[in-house]
């Protein structure tokens, strides 16, 4: 059952159209990756479907609610990952997690529990009250995402949920980011440059470029897509969007991501 249906789904910048009519559903429970260029619509669409951005025509409903008509409610059944820090460093982790679990309506008397069972679930509880700013990289967004889920979210977004980590840092988020999808049954949309991510941690991958949706499936049917031996999806990747992994993106993307790489350590 479809928990994301997206119909025509479009957003233009004046005469930029950085998503082109995109129809996608993605299913109840699914790990689903969004891949493209820099450029090619991916957290445009994140954007989208988290309410931060109108779109510009067609439709997108989140567990069966409109985008546009009902962005509030939409709000409270997701969680939202950015690529840009999102933790407070002057506060503690626990310090963090109990103002997020606020923000997000969490009962008073639910609140202390589930903070602390986020701190454990996440390796976080030893640093609980450490300011975030002595974190490391890899616990800084493994805090980011106890953040996005402590309301207990249907769909999780995550926008480059590992970028600036080293390799350790980034398989330790793979693995806490699986057992959190096996343990609440949430759906997780990612975005990513990570091919190894994406073919290791999700059931489907959708490919975007200029804004238009290129390839869709599971990541082996794209692999056997691509007439060559023992396909990656890497090789996936620059088939269909003719790019290579770092080239694309603006100025000020540039050094968003740079500002963000250098921030998370």
């Amino acid at each position: 059952m479809a928990i994301l249906e997206l119909e025509a789904l479009t957003r233009r910048f004046s005469t930029l159209v950085a998503v082109n009519a995109l129809t996608l559903t993605i299913e109840r429970g699914e790990m689903f990756a969004l891949l493209g260029p820099n450029g090619a619509g991916k957290s445009t669409t994140i954007k989208m479907l988290t309410t931060l951005l109108p779109p510009s025509a067609g439709s997108a409903r989140v567990d069966g609610l409109d985008i546009a008509r009902h962005p509030s409610a939409v709000r409270r059944i997701i969680g939202y990952v950015p690529q840009m820090l999102s933790a407070d460093g002057t506060l503690t982790g626990r310090e963090n997690l109990s103002v997020f679990a606020r923000l997000y309506d969490v009962p008073r008397r639910e609140r202390r529990p589930r903070v602390e069972e986020a701190l454990a679930f996440m390796g976080l509880a030893d640093a609980a009250d450490r300011p975030v700013k002595q974190y490391s990289g890899g616990m800084i967004r493994r805090l980011e995402i106890a953040q996005s889920m402590i309301h207990n979210p249907r769909v999780l977004f995550l926008d480059e949920p590992t970028v600036g980590l080293d390799p350790s840092a980034r398989r330790a988020v793979w693995e806490h980011i699986e057992q959190l999808r096996h343990r609440t049954g949430a759906t997780i949309v990612l975005t990513t440059h990570q091919m190894e991510e994406a073919d290791a941690l999700c059931n489907r991958v959708a490919i975007m470029h200029q804004g238009n949706l290129v390839a869709l499936g599971t990541p082996a049917e794209l692999k056997a897509s691509v007439a060559k031996r023992a396909a990656t999806l890497e090789d996936v990747f620059l088939h269909y969007t003719g790019s290579d992994l770092e080239t694309g993106g603006t100025y000020s993307e540039t050094r968003r991501t740079r500002r963000a790489v250098r921030r998370l350590g």
